[in-house]
């Protein structure tokens, strides 16, 4: 049987394993990506097709070199609209109306006792993802529900560049309770045993990053101390 506590830290973990996986694809990244694959299969947040998809996306950044890797991503998230993960920037553009709305978002997330890592901007969709994952399942599933016709606009400009981080997208609509067509997937050749998955992944964590209810470096932070800066 699924206790709500059960079903909350599921859906926690795998909000959060999602973000990890829109980010940027550094060494720290890549190092941890066998610990998102095993996170998102002992989740179970996620239909079984959706999970075949990211792992096509986490076999797909294990086989490229790194340069490979990082220069996808820059040409695919930050040299077009359609793509970029800046939430405001499918709404608002280059509007006078963006900054409001950034300050609006920041206050939200202030007034959960989140703060914001230093050259973040709050509707960078992996924060976003962030906050969702401290927040009830009611409520993170209603956040995803606001935002889901922007994801499903990048959801289709992905698709439309073949791009297997669509399988992303994918998902985050399907916990939305919206409909989503599934990604196609390239077959790759079988992983080396020494790929093997880990036992466990705690709560999407990197190299120093605590557990859940712990200050969180990677994003969105929690604020120990307000006369501190934000946590890194």
């Amino acid at each position: 049987m699924t206790t709500s506590k059960q079903t909350h830290n599921d859906l926690s973990i795998t909000l959060r394993v999602l973000a990890r996986l829109l980010q940027y694809p550094d060494a720290d990244n890549r190092a941890h990506l066998q610990e998102m694959r095993a996170a998102l299969h002992g989740a179970r947040a996620i239909g079984r097709q959706r999970l075949a998809e990211l792992d096509a996306l986490i076999d797909s950044q294990l086989a490229q070199s790194p340069i490979d890797a990082e220069a996808d991503y820059v040409q695919l998230f930050d040299c077009g609209r359609a793509t970029s993960l800046h939430l405001f920037e499918h709404v608002h553009g280059d509007s006078r109306d963006r900054g409001p709305a950034m300050i609006d978002l920041a206050k939200t997330y202030e007034a959960a006792g989140l703060f914001l890592a230093e050259g973040e901007l709050p509707d960078y969709l992996p924060v976003v993802l962030e906050y969702a994952s401290t927040q009830p399942p009611v409520q993170a599933r209603a956040l995803l529900s606001e935002v889901a016709h922007i994801l499903n606009a990048i959801f289709n400009a992905l698709e439309k560049r073949e791009s297997c981080y669509a399988s992303v997208l994918g998902a985050l609509l399907e916990m939305a309770g919206e409909t989503a067509r599934a990604v196609a997937i390239t077959p790759d050749e079988p992983l080396d045993m020494a790929w093997a998955e880990p036992a466990a992944f705690d709560g999407c964590s990197t190299q120093g990053q605590a557990k859940p209810g712990d200050p969180q470096p990677v994003r969105i932070v929690r604020r120990t101390n307000p006369a501190q800066g934000a946590s890194t």
